[in-house]
């Protein structure tokens, strides 16, 4: 990097320490990338919605050795991790700026060659995935997600949990839901209940979010 690369650089960490809607999460920068000052790349959505790297490793422990579809990728937090451990990867993203960012975080880890990225949305590549996991980190509505009392399903964008779950069971009756903690757990109950043949939950607390695991 030369003198003036690394001047943009500072100049950028500086903005992000004094940018209010991205300094509690720049505070957190090593958690959510150990490696974060190798080239780290995020938007301002990116900072708030990716993934912590110790989470995300937990995620990829469970599909070891699968073939996982990442549906709403982002900066490629869970991507990575699912990348180092996973037979192969499938990364979707609806914003192609994002999908740059996360090919480019996945070279800082050496694992982009162990992906697929797509530039895409989801719901429209849904009929032609095939894979043996699918992990979903849907939209929670931003950082406001954990000012109200219950978390319903419909409150997920770009559609509600249970169109969204309607749509991926279709592909892998193997689904990662990643979900605030404050989601209605009776809900996510009869989505799995509901299921034809009913499916099995499994729900593990995550500091202020929580992982959904529906297994076959």
């Amino acid at each position: 990097m030369d003198i003036e690369e690394e001047q943009s650089r500072l100049k950028k960490e500086e903005e992000n320490a004094m940018n209010p809607k991205i300094s509690r999460y720049w505070i957190q920068r090593y958690d959510l990338f150990s490696r974060y000052d190798e080239g780290i790349q995020l938007d301002e959505e990116g900072w708030y919605s990716v993934t912590h790297e110790e989470i995300a490793i937990k995620h990829a422990e469970r599909c070891r050795g699968k073939v996982v579809i990442d549906c709403f990728s982002g900066v490629g937090g869970n991507t990575i991790q699912f990348a180092k451990v996973s037979s192969s990867v499938i990364a979707i993203d609806i914003n192609p700026e994002r999908v740059k960012m996360a090919m480019n975080n996945a070279k800082v880890y050496g694992v982009a060659n162990h992906v697929d990225f797509i530039v895409g949305d989801f719901f429209q590549l849904a009929p032609s995935l095939k894979g043996d996991v699918l992990f979903l980190s849907p939209p929670w509505g931003g950082p406001n997600y954990c000012k109200v009392e219950s978390f319903k399903m419909d409150m997920l964008q770009p559609k509600d949990g249970y169109s969204l779950f309607k749509i991926v069971q279709s592909i892998t009756p193997n689904i990662i839901m990643y979900l605030p903690k404050n989601v209605d757990l009776a809900q996510l109950e009869d989505l799995a209940f509901l299921s034809s043949p009913p499916l099995t939950l499994e729900v593990r607390l995550e500091n202020t979010t929580v992982e959904h695991n529906i297994w076959n």
